[in-house]
């Protein structure tokens, strides 16, 4: 009898459609109310997705997944409610929760511990955890329709202790890449230990969730620079680590985000089913995405009735390094960009692992690297700029001026009204950087913008920084820091940008989720914190609420 390894999880839900994902131990063919769906084999694993249509807009499905007839989701012990799937009314009211940045270790003692207490273990309370927790207690019409995880749902190089105990058994780990994942195979592994757990497994599939890709799940500082790529690429084992990361990212992760429409648009999968085994085929197309000369798009739009236009962006994979200026995205990405960001539509929300506005400080400081390294300081101190970008990590939408500046313009533009009816608001929501705030982004009175804009960023799920690293980060936005920040930017020939932004209260740490409410006219955010201790039942405290449009500020 065929059994899940993993999942299910509940991926795209529209009005009337819907796809769940499955990896199963056997090839097989998977049942959710009464569609079917055969496995297709990536070197040895077996996955499905089951698409799911002519549903009921608005309605709710508690669902079971049999495997050729035989159930086995639900799990019989399970202290869980149903899973249930809940297809949009586009003019309700919306709720979505986002995030970023979750290590895969257990979530008891020493890893429910801070990493004050524990610097080896400590990882404090996962806010995913508590999040399910929470939603035990509660009404379904309480839940969020919608969880963005936006970066860094597993972690290549770090935590994963059963993975870490595969890997050593495995291959050992004398040379590189050591305890690192290698390949496919120890992806699957990795996934299986992020995403495994019992409450992780509930939430998953009962919250329909879409998701995109940073540093860690590849390799830490992925795509920095083209002197990091040309190094990784040097290295004999990188080869089998990208293609591995990039197919297993487009079989656990990708595959989900799309509609039934847009995946067979693509094609990809219908040749994956039709391969005995496409592990060969898909490491061939990872292996040319990975030398493209932009890669293959990732982002990607959902449009929710008229009040919610949502656009997750991939600012990693198909970056354009070794040329000047550098860019987050060719030119096809931009073209695509420039389609779906737009108005006539209530509210529009940009979501990226990277802030299009971090703190100020960090903001200059990342752009007068960029000119450094550009040639601003003349040739000898050019590699001295890429180092310094390296070691500090300077690779965020800063670091990329042109198209922060192309990225500016589109947000003014359709703020402006220049791109259909201005928005009642615009989010651009945000991880990656191990803390949260809300800072509210100002044009001048000349570009007239009538939305209002936001940057919104929450991170970590579950890797809390120590107080040290707390510390560290909070001087980095201190008025002395901004100070230094806009003197280098000075020293670099760069003029002082008219657009301003700043945060509303001082950042948040410790593990972490934020929720945007819309309904209506209406946005609104909290942004919510576990409390470091009781790990069995955790507690859940609000750091930040707001209003987000003028009219429901005004109510």
């Amino acid at each position: 009898m065929p059994g899940l390894v993993l999942g299910p999880l509940l991926r795209y839900v529209d009005e009337t459609q819907a796809t769940i994902w499955v990896e199963t131990d056997a090839p097989c063919e998977v049942d959710v109310l009464g569609r079917k769906a055969s496995t297709f084999r990536v070197e040895g694993h077996h996955y499905a997705l089951v698409c799911l249509q002519d549903l009921e807009p608005g309605d709710e499905y508690e669902y079971e997944v049999r495997l050729d007839g035989d159930r086995v989701w639900p799990e019989a012990e399970s202290g869980y409610p149903r899973s249930v799937l809940r297809t949009i009314d586009p003019e309700a009211p919306m709720r979505i929760v986002f995030g970023s940045c979750r290590v895969a270790v257990p979530h008891r003692p020493p890893y429910t511990l801070t990493k004050d207490e524990d610097p080896e273990h400590g990882r404090e309370i996962d806010a995913l955890y508590a999040l399910a927790q929470r939603m035990r207690e509660q009404p379904r019409d309480q839940w969020p329709q919608l969880l963005l995880l936006l970066g860094d749902q597993v972690y290549a190089d770090e935590d994963a202790p059963r993975t870490r105990e595969f890997i050593r058994n495995r291959r050992g780990t004398e040379g590189e890449p050591g305890e690192e994942v290698s390949d496919f195979e120890e992806y699957t592994h990795l996934y299986r230990e992020s995403w495994g757990e019992e409450s992780i497994r509930w939430l998953l599939s009962t919250v329909p969730s879409a998701m995109i890709f940073d540093d860690h799940d590849i390799h830490d500082d992925w795509n920095t620079s083209i002197s990091w790529l040309g190094e990784m690429r040097a290295k004999s084992w990188w080869d089998r680590r990208i293609t591995g990361a990039l197919v297993s990212y487009w079989a656990y992760q990708a595959l989900g985000n799309f509609s039934p429409e847009e995946i067979e648009e693509r094609g990809i999968l219908e040749r994956v089913q039709s391969e005995p085994d496409a592990g060969p085929m898909l490491h061939e197309w990872a292996r040319d995405v990975d030398w493209g000369s932009g890669g293959r798009r990732w982002s990607h739009s959902r449009q929710f009735g008229s009040t919610l236009r949502l656009i997750m962006l991939d600012s990693r994979e198909g970056r354009i390094l070794g040329e000047r200026p550098r860019r987050m995205f060719d030119e096809d990405e931009w073209e695509w960009l420039n389609q779906v960001v737009r108005g006539d539509v209530r509210h529009l929300v940009i979501a990226d692992t990277l802030p299009i506005f971090l703190p100020r400080a960090i903001h200059d400081l990342q752009r007068w690297n960029d000119a450094v390294a550009g040639g601003a300081w003349g040739r000898p101190f050019e590699r001295v700029g890429e180092r310094i970008r390296r070691a500090l990590d300077l690779e965020h939408w800063a670091a990329f001026p042109h198209s922060f500046q192309r990225m500016v313009a589109l947000i003014r533009e359709v703020g402006a009204g220049e791109r259909g009816e201005p928005p009642d608001s615009i989010v651009s929501v945000g991880g990656d950087i191990h803390h949260a705030y809300l800072a509210e982004v100002e044009f001048p009175p000349e570009a007239s913008v009538e939305s209002p804009v936001w940057q919104a960023v929450c991170s970590p799920f579950r890797n809390a920084l120590s107080s040290r690293e707390e510390r560290l980060a909070k001087a980095g936005d201190t008025r002395l820091a901004r100070a230094i920040g806009r003197a280098l930017a000075r020293t670099a020939g760069l003029e002082q940008e008219q657009l301003g932004w700043s945060l509303v209260q001082p950042p948040t740490f410790d593990n972490q989720f934020a929720t945007l409410d819309i309904d209506g006219d209406a946005a609104r955010i909290e942004i919510e914190r576990t409390v470091p201790g009781e790990w069995r039942r955790p507690k859940i405290e609000t750091s930040l609420e707001r209003e987000l449009t003028r009219a429901a500020a005004l109510r």
